[in-house]
């Protein structure tokens, strides 16, 4: 008997979501957008028209709740995540991208996550423990989601890290070891700090684009 593939049993409906239809703009990505804690999955629309015009657009919701505030994963306290919980639903949820490729008839190899904070962190444990499944990342004030046995085949995925010097909650150190992991792993790895606490400057999306951009312009050569 076959065992079965980690998308059996899943269906589109088993994530609250969003999909918004792309342009058909040649070389444009498919976004997965993941919102941070107390977000839903129209958070970051706006912020997927903007990185990249044209693209279609995939927003789930995350399940757990903490004091009623969505999220991507448990976590035991502030910056302490719960390790079990995290690797599962990282799990479920890239089982959940590929089902959701064949039904909204998307190519799952183009596809980038863009991720803020809680989003941001399940996005960087999707690099590591489902390498392939991404082209590449966005990641808001993201940190090391943990840090595995061996690190994953990561080339020809690119990462952009947007972090704040001043965070209050993600730690310059935390930032930084996960970059290096990234490294370590052969992603093509950028890297842009910002004199801002957790919340977004307005130039940072703007920067994020224009690194999409170039990722968009590096394809079609």
């Amino acid at each position: 008997m076959n065992n079965p593939t980690p998308e059996a049993g899943v269906q589109p409906g088993d994530f609250v979501h969003r999909f918004v239809p792309g342009q058909a703009v040649e070389s444009a990505p498919v976004l997965l957008l993941l919102h941070g804690t107390g977000g839903s999955e129209d958070d970051l629309l706006g912020l997927g028209h903007l990185l990249a015009p044209g693209a279609s657009l995939l927003a789930p919701r995350g399940k757990v709740l903490e004091n009623g505030m969505p999220r991507f994963f448990r976590r035991l306290s502030e910056g302490v995540f719960d390790h079990d919980d995290l690797v599962r639903r990282s799990h479920e949820l890239a089982a959940w991208v590929r089902v959701a490729a064949r039904a909204y008839r998307f190519d799952v190899r183009n596809v980038i996550a863009v991720g803020y904070s809680n989003g941001a962190n399940i996005a960087a444990s999707l690099l590591l423990l489902a390498p392939g499944l991404l082209r590449g990342a966005v990641l808001f004030r993201a940190m090391l989601p943990f840090l595995p046995e061996t690190p994953p085949d990561l080339a020809g995925t690119a990462v952009y890290l947007a972090a704040g010097k001043h965070d209050p909650l993600v730690p310059v150190q935390q930032v930084e070891a996960l970059a290096g992991l990234l490294e370590q792993s052969k992603a093509e790895v950028t890297l842009r700090w910002s004199e801002n606490g957790h919340r977004l400057t307005p130039e940072e999306p703007e920067a994020a684009r224009r690194w999409l951009d170039e990722l968009k312009r590096i394809a079609k050569a």
